[in-house]
């Protein structure tokens, strides 16, 4: 894969450092990355946006999901991940991750991960939507991502892996052929190095979250603005199945306007037998699916969405009053708290929820061991498409995927360097003129609000179209006053989040057009039936170096292998 030698307008890098590794977010992927190839003894450089532990991981409630219990088996997790993907999941890459995550969630525990356990020492295990069984292992009752990002972040500490915290990551660095040699990032004022600079290292994982601050309401914390596809894309990378973007049914509605991050209230709610209901308090979701509010997340969130159409409401309800105080104090604290300070006391009032967006099951596409298309990066957890999660992802099933895929990354690097390989590889020179055009900050407002009204949970054709058209204008507004008189706006932190955000937010609706179906947590409106004749593939994107996009499909519901498959442009 050749680069496209499209770079972010920024400062040239006024420092340097090496390592064998550099690992790009601090999420479960990436520190569990970065221990793995710290005690393979190689040279290990970890870069985030924020602290170690303000990644999206901290704020997952729900838990693991891992064939723990007594009577589950990874054949039956790879069944209900298999149904939950709607037909695009590759069964290959499910079956590693449902066979390979018992052992993960163990090696997580042994590295200090305390989970909940029952009267008899076992780990306590509940249900979540879309499971046959409970297996999904929880901590502090609904504070298990902030447990896990504990765990790791202590490991990193005492092992004495290196880390440059409050630093966003610009571009991806190659040498003459090509491979991959390091990345440039700018350190935010409170890091080791200040301003921009440069870690050059032979392989690059990256482990950057989602991307859901391209939508005004979403469960994603503020840095989750698509860095790393992004970065991916401009460094020549394929993108899968953007078009795929979870939007977890139950998120504490705080009204039509609110912004930013909104709290999540677990699917585990539902799993301890919370009911969905409207106004009226008729449980809607009966009927609907055999698993009832327990149905996959797509199916639960369609519902929600078309009792609020059918009722001109803006939200509905989650009903857990039969908890009582006690179970929701000790099993749901997390939540609790969060309820009782936005006003609402979930022991005796329903809590009002809608959808929000959530989670990306596509991504950078890698293969079983984390390879993307460009040699020598990597890509894991919710940055990466591994084909775990098809068209819809399984609950709780995105932190084992970071355990599983970063753990194979790490594998993998150590296995394919030798000491050859190791060597510090020469960047190519930076170009003297900036070949990406920088938005206003203020355009992040103007791109969420595109977002959410056009590529949200319910789309159509019109709606997509409508959306492409004025997220191209945006793009062609910038690009012109760069190329007419070289004019963009300041870099910084804000003008770089907005212009990633218009890049991942371009992909996904040209990939939401071009899928004319239904399937999974993509909902066409005008085109309600899923196709597997025409749409069991994958839609792959890259970015050419004139910066239009080339969008094309798989010839089947398969990956083709990262080293040789090629989008046909359109």
């Amino acid at each position: 894969m050749t680069s496209t030698g499209i770079r972010l307008h920024a400062p040239a890098p006024g420092w340097s450092i090496s390592a064998d590794v550099v690992v790009v977010g601090s999420g479960v992927a990436g520190l569990t990355a970065a221990l793995r190839c710290e005690a393979a003894g190689l040279t290990t450089v970890v870069v985030t946006k924020a602290r170690l532990d303000d990644g999206s991981t901290r704020w997952a409630q729900g838990g693991i999901a891992a064939a723990l219990g007594e009577g589950d088996t990874p054949e039956q997790h790879l069944d209900d991940t298999l149904v939950a993907g709607a037909g695009l999941c590759d069964e290959e890459a499910v079956r590693i991750l449902v066979t390979e995550g018992p052992d993960a969630v163990r090696r997580l525990i042994s590295t200090g991960a305390h989970f909940d356990t029952d009267d008899g020492g076992d780990i306590h295990l509940t249900r979540e939507g879309g499971h046959h069984r409970r297996r999904i292992a929880h901590a502090g009752g609904d504070a298990t991502g902030a447990e896990v990002s504990r765990a790791l972040v202590e490991a990193v500490h005492a092992r004495g892996v290196r880390t440059i915290e409050n630093a966003l990551v610009l571009d991806l660095l190659t040498d003459a052929e090509g491979r991959t040699a390091g990345v440039t990032l700018h350190v935010m004022g409170e890091g080791q190095h200040d301003g921009v600079g440069a870690v050059h290292a032979p392989a690059v994982v990256l482990a950057t979250g989602g991307m859901g601050q391209v939508f005004s309401a979403t469960t994603n914390p503020s840095v989750s603005t698509g860095d790393g596809v992004a970065l991916a894309l401009r460094a020549g990378a394929e993108v899968s199945d953007l078009e795929f973007v979870q939007f977890h049914p139950t998120v504490l509605f705080l009204g039509a306007e609110a912004e930013g991050q909104q709290p999540l209230v677990s699917e585990a709610v539902r799993g301890e037998g919370a009911h969905l209901v409207d106004g009226d308090g008729v449980r809607f979701m009966v009927g609907q699916h055999e698993l009832a509010e327990l149905a996959p997340r797509d199916i639960v969130a369609k519902g929600i969405l078309r009792r609020m159409i059918e009722q001109g409401a803006e939200h509905m309800y989650l009903d857990a009053r039969h908890f009582g105080a006690d179970m929701w104090e000790h099993r749901f604290p997390t939540i609790l708290a969060a309820c009782r300070a936005n006003g609402i006391d979930p022991v005796v009032e329903p809590i009002p929820i809608a959808p929000a967006a959530h989670y990306a099951s596509g991504g950078v596409r890698t293969d079983s061991h984390g390879r993307t298309t460009v040699p020598g990066l990597y890509a894991c957890g919710e940055v990466a498409c591994t084909g775990v999660h098809g068209a819809n992802r399984l609950a709780s099933n995105s932190l084992l995927e970071g355990l599983v895929y970063a753990e194979r990354i790490a594998a993998d690097i150590a296995a394919g360097h030798g000491a050859e390989d190791l060597r510090v590889p020469e960047p190519v020179p930076e170009p003297e003129r900036p070949a990406h055009p920088l938005l206003a900050a203020e355009a992040r407002f103007t791109i969420q609000r595109i977002m959410t009204e056009g590529a949200g949970v319910l789309r159509s054709a019109e709606s997509l179209a409508r959306a492409a058209d004025q997220l191209q204008q945006l793009h062609s507004e910038a690009r012109e006053a760069l190329d007419e008189n070289g004019k963009t706006a300041e870099p910084g932190v804000d003008t770089w989040e907005a212009t990633n955000l218009l890049c991942v937010a371009r992909v996904l609706v040209a990939a939401a057009l071009l899928r004319e179906e239904t399937r999974g947590c993509h909902w066409r409106e005008d085109r309600a039936d899923r196709d597997d004749a025409n749409w069991r593939r994958h839609i792959v994107v890259r970015l050419n170096p004139d910066r239009t996009l080339a969008v094309g499909t798989t010839d089947t519901a398969d990956f083709p292998p990262t080293r040789q498959h090629r989008p046909q442009e359109q």
